[in-house]
Parts: C-alpha cells; sequence; structure tokens
C-alpha cells in the first residue's frame, strides 16, 4: 500500500504470488497425488500435476484482482449503508414476501416432484436449524459450536418415547423440544463466565459428550445400530396408507393412494415449525428480553452496568435456542424413521453455524437465503463430482470477502430513540462493528 492508500501493481502481484504459493501447498497432496485401483487390483499413483497447475493459476489470478480492487476502496466510517447495501435493503422488501410464496407453492410449482420435495425439506430443516441457532449467536452473541447436541437429543427424546412408550408425533414434539431445553440450560450454567473462544470449546466439547453418550449408550440409545422403526407422522390421526381404506388420509378425503401425499404432508409440517420459531424469534427480539439479549452481544460488561441479569438472560438464549434444536430433531427422526449418532456428528454444527455467518448474524431473511445457497447450492454442484467441494468452497469465500458481514450484514436496532440508524457492514474493513 501506498501513501494514497491504494495497492501498488508490484506489491499486488507479490502477494498473489504468495497465495498461488500456498495453494500448490495445499493443492499438491490434495489433488495432485491420488491412488487408484489399477487393472489388476492393486492401488496406482496417479498424478494431475495440470489440475495442480490450473488450480494455482486460479488462485494467482483471483488474489491479484482482490487485491486491487482492496487497494482502489477507502473505508469510511458511517452508519448510512453502503451503495449495494441498500439496494439489498430495497430488494429484501420483495423478496421475503416472494421466498414465502414460493415456499407455499413448492409442492405445486413442482408438481409432486419428490426430489424437489425431498430437497426443499432438507433445506427447511436447516433453516429451522439456522434461526435457532441465531437466537444463541446472532442475538445473543454466544458463539456456539455445540447446537448439534440439542438436534440430537430431541431426535433420540422422539424416537425412544415413540419407540418405547407409543407417543404420537404431536405428543412427542413438545417433550423432545422441552428435553432440549433442558439441557440447554444444563450447558449454559458452566459457562456463564466464558467468553469467546473458551465458550466456543466448551460448548464443542459438549457436543462431543452427547454423541459419545449415544454412541456407547447401548442399552437406551441402540449405540451404532441406532433406532430404527420410528413411527410416522399421521394428519391428525389419520395414516398414509397406499391401501386407501376407511380410516386413512385417502380414504377419508376421497383421493387416489399415493406415496406423495406424505411427502408434501411432511414438506408443510417443517414449513410450519421453520415460521413457527421465525414468528416466535421475532416477537421475543421485540420484547425486553430480546432488547437484552442484543445488549449483552454488544457488550456484556455494559449490559452488567444497566442492571441486567446476564444470568437469566444467557440461559434463556440457550433454552429457547435449544428447544428448536429440539423441534428440528424430532421432525428428522419421524422423517428418517432411523436415527443414528453418525447423523448429529460436529460437521452439523458447523454447517448451521456457517448458515448463521454466511447469512449475517441476527438476520433471518439471512439465515434463510444462506440455508438455500449453501444447502441448494450443494445439490447444484453434484454434476461435478469430485470439484463441486472445491467450486463449492471457492465461492463461499467469494461471498464472504464480498459481504464480510454476511448476505444481510446491516444491523438495524429493534428499538431506537428517535430515527433507526442501520450499521453499515462497510465499518467491518475498519475493524469496527
Amino acid at each position: 500500500m501506498n501513501r494514497t492508500g491504494k495497492a501498488s501493481p508490484a506489491a499486488a502481484v507479490k502477494d498473489a504470488a504468495l497465495a498461488a504459493l500456498v495453494a500448490f501447498g495445499l493443492f499438491a497432496m490434495m489433488v495432485g497425488l491420488r491412488t487408484e485401483i489399477g487393472p489388476e487390483g492393486a492401488l496406482v499413483l496417479r498424478q494431475r500435476w495440470g489440475d495442480v497447475a490450473i488450480l494455482c493459476l486460479l488462485v494467482f489470478l483471483g488474489r491479484l484482482v482482490l487485491s486491487l480492487w482492496l487497494g482502489r476502496r477507502r473505508i469510511a466510517a458511517s452508519t448510512a449503508p453502503g451503495r449495494w447495501t441498500a439496494r439489498l435493503q430495497q430488494a429484501g422488501r420483495l423478496f421475503a414476501p416472494a421466498m414465502l410464496a414460493v415456499a407455499l407453492t413448492l409442492p405445486a410449482i413442482t408438481q409432486g416432484d419428490r426430489y424437489l420435495l425431498d430437497l426443499g425439506i432438507l433445506v427447511l430443516t436447516y433453516v429451522m436449524l439456522g434461526w435457532g441457532l441465531n437466537i444463541v449467536v446472532g442475538l445473543a452473541g454466544l458463539l456456539d459450536l455445540g447446537y448439534v447436541a440439542f438436534y440430537g437429543i430431541g431426535a433420540y427424546a422422539y424416537a425412544l418415547l415413540a419407540t418405547e412408550f407409543g407417543f404420537s408425533f404431536w405428543l412427542g414434539l413438545p417433550v423432545a423440544g422441552i428435553l432440549a431445553a433442558f439441557w440447554g440450560v444444563l450447558l449454559g450454567f458452566p459457562v456463564l463466565r466464558l467468553r469467546g473462544d473458551y465458550l466456543a470449546i466448551v460448548t464443542l466439547a459438549f457436543g462431543e459428550i452427547i454423541r459419545v453418550v449415544l454412541l456407547n449408550w447401548v442399552s437406551l440409545t441402540g449405540g451404532p445400530d441406532g433406532i430404527s422403526g420410528i413411527p410416522r407422522p399421521s394428519f391428525f390421526g389419520l395414516p398414509f396408507t397406499m391401501s386407501g381404506g376407511e380410516g386413512s388420509f385417502a380414504g377419508t378425503f376421497g383421493l387416489e393412494p399415493s406415496p406423495s401425499h406424505r411427502v408434501i404432508f411432511l414438506y408443510y409440517l417443517i414449513l410450519g415449525l421453520a415460521l413457527l420459531t421465525n414468528w416466535v424469534t421475532i416477537r421475543l427480539r421485540r420484547q425486553p428480553l430480546g432488547r437484552a439479549w442484543e445488549a449483552l452481544r454488544e457488550d456484556e460488561i455494559a449490559c452488567r452496568a444497566l442492571g441486567i441479569n446476564v444470568t437469566i438472560t444467557k440461559l434463556s438464549a440457550f433454552a429457547i435456542g435449544a428447544m428448536f434444536g429440539g423441534f428440528a430433531g424430532a421432525f428428522f427422526a419421524t422423517r428418517q424413521a432411523f436415527i443414528s449418532p453418525e447423523s448429529f456428528t460436529f460437521i452439523e454444527s458447523a454447517i448451521i453455524l456457517a448458515i448463521v455467518v454466511l447469512g449475517g448474524l441476527g438476520s433471518q431473511v439471512g439465515v434463510a437465503i444462506a440455508a438455500l445457497v449453501m444447502i441448494g447450492g450443494f445439490e447444484i454442484f453434484r454434476d461435478l463430482g469430485e470439484y463441486r467441494m472445491l467450486v463449492f468452497g471457492g465461492a463461499m469465500v467469494v461471498i464472504m470477502v464480498l459481504r464480510p458481514r454476511g448476505l444481510v450484514g446491516t444491523r438495524t436496532p429493534s428499538i431506537a430513540l428517535g430515527q433507526k440508524r442501520a450499521i453499515s457492514g462497510e465499518l467491518v474493513g475498519e475493524g469496527h462493528g
């Protein structure tokens, strides 16, 4: 950088060359060398240095363009939204209702296509999980790396209640949420005095403890074999059967029996649960409890100075966020009819946290868009085979470089004296925000 704040071409080339060198160190073993089964059944080492050279060249060019572009930017401290942020805000006023309209009419738009409906169910499940974690991370500012534990607790709670005690889905769902909230409170007590990295380590350990317990408590959870034969949900007592007899969903409404009826019902069920999560979160955000969460996120010391009970604030955030994770887990169990500890690993927590960060901390619409991008986008790149993770990861890096505060990075206070002023994501360039 020179005195005018612009990056010189020589410095940009040097920075790009360094990035390409780092990329070569990563791709040399991951891409350049690959073991395959030879004609005689033995493993052979295949070399792909041409692919490595192409990837390093792309990294060099991308870093060069990025360095020159960032060097031309002059970031000024301002509470006014940037040019692109203002445009996204205007588009967001119509985008959220449009997303809701598409979600409500998706079965009709897709004409009952099983693949698209299953993808929609998966996306909505992660939307609900993202909104639940957004309470803890986005609103309260508590970094939770073990959120998948509550997801697993809800799933196993419903599975055990349904298989061992004959609970229906509508009775097991609230119980699973309450049990997950109870464990959220138990997690909250040991971490009351922890912040930042220390809080993240403890929550990560909690998630691993739950996974290990599920894996080793064979008499209760089935261990590695999991729990199978979990009852499917019914339409308020009307089962979905292919016989179409009296007392079934198709027979009661005079419809031709079809396997798509259950899938469509599951889709609208998770859509209703996700919308319930969104509605409760928005309502709580405008209440004193929600404002206490936001105050805790901004400055815990100032929050204590204002007389806010930090203990209750933290525990309520953990409990409510865990409750929605338990609801999602109960739905996952009844949809799959089988669960095992492999479904609740750390990678799930990482994906959910990435959805919240990518969408924008505290943004409901941003989390929904991020879930659609991450889960749906992963399916778009499926045809690329082994390169889909590389392309998808590169796209994620580009998004986070261009939008460091997330897709919806502008933070608007829930309650303000006088006119509300949004905090622009451009301030991240100075280290503020």
